[in-house]
């Protein structure tokens, strides 16, 4: 057992430095911009760039409203899926995570084919439309992690029993869904909305040949121009995810006392009946 024990922690701690060992002298390059001295001067750089502030800002933008319409899109149908079309769920598994398997760049030009200007609906004759249009392609590309997210979250609650108390009280569909179910998976979309934003923010792609002001191309474009700079960016961007799983932990800890919620819902509905 012992052996056992050391042998993981052999293993464990050689993970450790591959994954450490290139971030911390990434880390140590980004410091090296003031000849002689470690300093923060990259990052102050970096800060201080407008576009910088710019891109993060807009690529930050499309992150939200990705989330919004990845989550009204798939929550609803997740619920749905569950409740009364089991037998669609297989197929429904299959095109979200069908993202996975289509390179994005196919993606973008089948995008740019459909909808460019000269076509029936032309998304990109106008910079709001390619904006919206990117954050489409962001929906479709997150669509593989919102998806199992939700999903996992409605398979450990009993949707039906909880949908059937709740109409029985005099609810609707959309109240059910609103007020009874979305809370109980409150945890499991806040997970995909994370995993979602740390996607949209190192997007390159679709910002890329979309040619919008994205995080993303700013990132490449850094890189190919720059010195210490890109160190420095990449460890920012390395802080940005790492807040996001931070943040998805701190958000699924709160699961064990969802169900409290949906009891306070049903009383709720149960009041308002009578």
């Amino acid at each position: 057992m012992t052996a056992r024990r050391i042998g993981a922690g052999a293993v464990v701690l050689l993970g450790a430095l591959y994954f450490l060992l290139p971030l911390w002298a990434t880390f140590q390059f980004s410091l090296g911009m003031v000849r002689g001295t470690w300093s923060f001067q990259s990052y102050r750089v970096v800060f201080a760039d407008q576009r910088f502030q710019e891109t993060f800002l807009f690529s930050t933008v499309c992150a939200l409203a990705t989330i919004v319409l990845g989550a009204l899109l798939v929550v609803p149908t997740a619920y749905w899926v569950r409740l009364r079309l089991p037998r669609l769920r297989p197929i429904v598994e299959f095109v979200t995570l069908l993202p996975l398997v289509i390179p994005p760049i196919v993606l973008v030009f089948g995008y740019l084919r459909l909808y460019n200007s000269s076509s029936w609906l032309p998304f990109t004759a106008t910079l709001w439309g390619t904006n919206v249009l990117m954050v489409f392609g962001y929906t479709v590309l997150s669509l593989p992690y919102m998806y199992r997210a939700v999903d996992t979250g409605l398979q450990a609650i009993d949707i039906r029993t909880l949908t059937e108390a709740a109409e029985s009280l005099g609810a609707k569909r959309h109240v059910v869904l609103l007020r009874v179910i979305l809370p109980n998976v409150r945890a499991a979309v806040l997970s995909g909305a994370f995993l979602t934003f740390a996607i949209v923010i190192g997007e390159f792609v679709l910002a890329s040949l979309l040619n919008r002001p994205a995080f993303g191309p700013y990132l490449q474009n850094v890189g190919a121009n720059r010195a210490y700079e890109p160190a420095a960016l990449a460890i920012i961007a390395f802080a940005v995810t790492w807040g996001c799983m931070i943040l998805l932990q701190l958000a699924g800890g709160g699961a064990p006392g969802r169900p409290r919620a949906s009891v306070r819902a049903l009383l709720k509905i149960g009041r308002r009946g009578r």
